[in-house]
């Protein structure tokens, strides 16, 4: 089958730029004919699978959630931006994907703007909601959940990657639970496994060691990376703490240092964002030892992850699923989650391959206290229960989530969604879509 997959942003960096990569590359190594559209500017440098790529032109500014840095491009909060604005960037991403050639299936990112971008294509398309879109945009925005609902009604499948942004889609834009599809993110089980020690801190030093020399860009690793982790990480006595996400108060980093005081434990946070400065004046002011990174890619997460005892995510904002938690689980590095959302689904999944007296794998959102006590329980834990924790942790995503399975699943909702008459118009299809309703597909399915 011949995919253009579309994404309006970079390749690395953030959960959604994470998962298109990794579905390129899935896509393309299962047999398809895939090219990339994103506005990555050197996107050669990622592993595609061999898909091929592309970078469509932007007539003016780039439509964003959270306001970040895009090199040569000048970012827009959606909500901000007027309607005229937002139709040309959809106009400028159509004549990208048109001149990308004949295909089978368009697989767009965001309900907001994948969706309209779905439905000017005149391709049956599949929206895969990322969640970002609905608490940074949508929400609240009348206007914009009018345009995301008229915009979906063509698609062939709306796939949601939890129960939970199921619920906020339903909520915000009316689309019943019948019309989207489950389909958790992926993990790459065989890239994400579990090392010994050594092996994993000598993998994770080589990989530092690869890193260009930095332009001050905070999207690259810290300068001295290499050296800066050996030191941190040699001494084996100490228990170590992981967090990677964006250095950004929603994301709760704050309550983690806080819980951190008084534990013997060190830390070490991956990841950029506007709390860097913040965050470290505060681990100093705690008098906590930890190690800023910078960003880390894939090539240094699963020799670090390896290397640590917990994982946590501890965003106080709602996450549509909670992917480093199970990316960490596959290396056999226990997540400690905050109980809501996405992440709730997350831990009750690997709960499920746990004894009970192991379920310390979540804590109250927002509870520094709580996570304070489930810090402390997990690095208490004996040899024997450590041993139990790691298998069932890497049990779970094997039994649970692959990349393998989520291509197949997307690829089959073209055969399986409502489509829009071929031979009509894109202004047609965005008028008068089918609204037949798809079968709806297991969250779990481990084939």
């Amino acid at each position: 089958m011949r995919i253009i997959l579309w994404h309006g942003y970079l390749l690395s960096g953030t959960g959604s730029n994470e998962y298109t990569r990794a579905l390129a590359r899935t896509l393309s190594r299962q047999g398809h004919d895939v090219v990339v559209l994103s506005q990555d500017p050197d996107p050669g440098r990622h592993d595609l699978g061999g898909a091929a790529s592309a970078r469509p032109g932007l007539p003016g500014r780039l439509p964003v959630f959270v306001l970040d840095r895009y090199a040569g491009l000048t970012p827009a909060l959606l909500p901000t931006m007027q309607r005229a604005e937002l139709d040309d960037f959809v106009a400028a991403q159509v004549q990208a994907i048109w001149a990308a050639g004949q295909a089978d299936l368009l697989i767009t990112n965001h309900l907001l703007l994948g969706g309209p971008v779905g439905a000017a294509s005149g391709l049956p398309y599949v929206v895969k909601v990322h969640g970002s879109e609905l608490e940074f945009a949508m929400r609240g925005n009348p206007d914009l959940c009018r345009w995301a609902h008229e915009t979906v009604q063509p698609a062939v499948g709306v796939v949601v990657g939890s129960e939970h942004v199921g619920r906020v889609v339903s909520d915000l834009i009316g689309l019943p639970p019948t019309r989207m599809t489950v389909v958790t993110p992926g993990v790459d089980i065989a890239q994400m496994a579990p090392q010994p020690r050594a092996a994993a801190l000598a993998g994770l030093i080589a990989e530092a060691r690869r890193d260009p020399p930095s332009q001050g860009d905070e999207r690259s690793p810290d300068p001295g990376n290499a050296e800066r982790l050996r030191q941190f990480l040699s001494d084996t006595a100490r228990p170590t703490v992981v967090y990677v996400g964006k250095l950004s108060r929603e994301k709760g980093v704050h309550l983690l240092l806080e819980a951190l005081a008084g534990l013997p434990a060190r830390a070490v946070l991956v990841g950029f964002g506007p709390e860097r400065a913040a965050l470290a004046e505060q681990a100093q002011h705690l008098g906590l030892d930890v190690l800023f990174t910078g960003p880390l890619q894939h090539r240094h997460l699963r020799h670090l992850w390896a290397l640590a005892d917990v994982s946590v995510v501890p965003s106080v904002f709602p996450e549509a699923f909670g992917m480093v938690a199970a990316e960490a689980a596959a290396t056999g590095c226990s997540p400690l989650v905050a109980r809501h959302s996405g992440l709730a689904e997350v831990a009750a999944g690997i709960e499920g391959f746990l004894p009970a007296h192991l379920h310390l794998i979540s804590f109250e959102r927002a509870d520094a206290a709580d996570l304070r006590r489930r810090l402390d329980q997990l690095l208490d834990l004996g040899p024997e229960d450590r041993a139990l924790l790691a298998a069932g942790c890497r049990a779970a995503v094997e039994g649970l989530w692959s990349w393998d399975s989520v291509a197949r699943q997307l690829v089959g909702l073209a055969d399986e969604g409502p489509h829009a008459d071929p031979a009509s118009t894109a202004a047609d299809r965005h008028g008068r879509g089918r609204h037949a309703l798809p079968r709806r597909r297991g969250q779990r399915s481990g084939t």
